[in-house]
């Protein structure tokens, strides 16, 4: 079982992505906190899984490709659905956007240095970056708008250690590669 509990938790995060999305059209009361039991047991996954595979030394080429993708595509998949409900302002979407193509750039940079073996490893800030993501798109889903407004501005935070933690890792990757 220890060998294939992390990747499981990677397969039920992608699992929660339709999930999510689908919860996004129940129209109760209680949406929101279907919602938000989704998302945070996807992000609980997230935490647990590499954390798991590392402790118990059973990382797998399966987990070092989805556990990213799964991350990118709850992400992606809850504020773009939060923008279709009108929950996300404008201003907040340009952040969003910004964080969308650093993970794209920074995904396809990993992918060519792969084929180069080069191994550039995920720096603290990128940790730290995607818990506060986390934390600001779950407040998000929240229907209080002072908590809201909380994950508004812990996404603009996020969107300043999405483009500074990019930066460094462009930086040691470009060292590595004249190396």
């Amino acid at each position: 079982m220890r060998k294939v509990l992390p990747n499981l938790l990677t397969v039920f995060r992608m699992m929660a992505i339709p999930a999510i999305v689908i919860s996004f059209y129940i129209e109760n009361s209680n949406s929101s906190i279907i919602t938000l039991t989704i998302y945070v047991f996807a992000c609980i996954t997230d935490l647990f899984d590499g954390y798991l595979a590392r402790m118990w030394k059973t990382q797998s080429k399966f987990g070092k490709l989805f556990d990213p993708i799964a991350d990118k595509l709850i992400f992606i998949s809850t504020v773009i659905m939060l923008t279709y409900i009108h929950k996300i302002t404008s201003i907040t979407v340009i952040f969003i956007i910004i964080m969308i193509c650093r993970e794209i750039l920074i995904s396809g940079l990993r992918e060519f240095l792969i084929t180069m073996n080069i191994k550039v490893p995920v720096n603290k800030l990128g940790k730290i970056k995607t818990v506060i993501q986390m934390v600001a798109v779950g407040m998000l889903i929240v229907n209080d708008k002072t908590v809201i407004l909380i994950g508004e501005v812990m996404l603009v935070v996020a969107t300043i250690l999405t483009v500074y933690s990019g930066y460094v890792y462009v930086c040691i990757a470009f060292k590595r590669i004249s190396d």
